[in-house]
């Protein structure tokens, strides 16, 4: 995720603030996925109505917020190791 230039934004906004105030003032800022954009008041409506004591706090939020194109290859892992008596899955060469 890139957030092109609102980490400056959010960084310079006055905390402690709500998600409402955030919104309105930085809503329509997108923020870079890896297949696509976002609307920065879209991730935050997600959560509903918050307090912010800092920019580090909306950064969380965001990272956990983002849509499912965010995160690259769905429900992808490369994590699952197969065990020496397991043939695991056949592999796919991209």
């Amino acid at each position: 995720m890139r957030l092109n230039g609102v980490d400056d934004r959010l960084e310079r906004h006055q905390y402690p603030t709500t998600s409402e105030e955030l919104i309105a003032a930085h809503g329509n800022a997108t923020v870079e996925l890896a297949d696509g954009t976002e609307r920065l008041g879209d991730v935050l409506e997600r959560f509903g109505d918050q307090t912010f004591d800092d920019a580090d706090d909306v950064f969380t939020t965001l990272r956990a917020g983002v849509c499912h194109r965010g995160v690259g290859r769905r429900f992808y892992s490369d994590r699952d190791p197969t065990t020496d008596d397991d043939d695991g899955p056949s592999p796919v060469s991209f």
